[in-house]
């Protein structure tokens, strides 16, 4: 199920945009949910809480909170949401690239404009979404998507992984294992032998710690600070 997060604060242009997902919907026949708000503040208290969209529509000039403040924050967040911006102006272009936004559509938001965007934007969701490993937990086999995994934690016998939503995943596999799999992707790294962790929730790292965007702490082991703060500067610079 794709998530998708509409924010003006036009109750008209709201309501034009809800009707063209409508018709989008059946032309593509793709499982989607959208939600509607007024203004900013309301998406960023549903961040706070944890919950989370793969695609946000923003308008860029609304009142108190901008749209490119708003995309601002949302990537604090999530690095890898996909932001629309929709304005009837093109002097922010340059910002939106700044927050790298999917695309930029100048109002008023057509079938034209809008169609080819959201193709493109969900052919992206669905490529990352298929960059996943399989686990074999107590409730059985279970997909996680890279993009939404923190962090791996060895406790014992077992691997706890820990998504972005606050759920974790308990499984009995060998840590050695996990680590084969996982470090072949460019995001993650091994800060410490009990830790794995995805450097796209990496907020601040010091001597001995890293502190991911959820405020959890994980420690990094003697000697390795320097190794940690490289490949993190190295994995920063890949999007660029």
């Amino acid at each position: 199920m794709i998530k998708i997060a509409i924010c003006d604060d036009n109750i008209e242009e709201l309501s034009k945009i809800t009707s063209l997902l409508e018709t989008y919907r059946i032309e593509q026949p793709i499982d989607y949910e959208y939600r509607t708000f007024h203004n900013s503040f309301d998406i960023i208290s549903l961040l706070e809480k944890g919950d989370s969209f793969d695609i946000y529509c923003l308008d860029i000039i609304m009142p108190n909170f901008s749209g490119i403040e708003l995309a601002k924050e949302i990537r604090s967040y999530d690095k890898k949401a996909q932001v629309i911006f929709l304005t009837s102006s093109s002097e922010f272009a340059l910002e939106s690239y700044a927050v790298k936004a999917a695309n930029y559509i100048l109002k008023p938001v057509t079938k034209e404009k809008l169609f080819p965007t959201l193709n493109d934007t969900l052919e992206s969701i669905m490529e990352e979404q298929q960059h996943a490993i399989v686990v074999k937990s107590k409730d059985g086999l279970q997909k996680i998507l890279l993009s939404k995994l923190m962090f791996v934690e060895a406790m014992g016998r077992k691997n706890l992984y820990h998504l972005f939503s606050g759920r974790i995943v308990e499984c009995t596999s060998r840590f050695s294992s996990v680590c084969e799999t996982l470090l072949i992707h460019n995001e993650f790294i091994q800060p410490h032998r009990s830790f794995l962790v995805n450097m796209s929730f990496i907020d601040t790292i010091e001597k001995n710690t890293l502190t991911l965007q959820a405020g959890t702490n994980i420690p990094i082991a003697q000697g390795k600070s320097k190794v940690v703060k490289e490949e993190y500067l190295a994995f920063q610079m890949m999007d660029f």
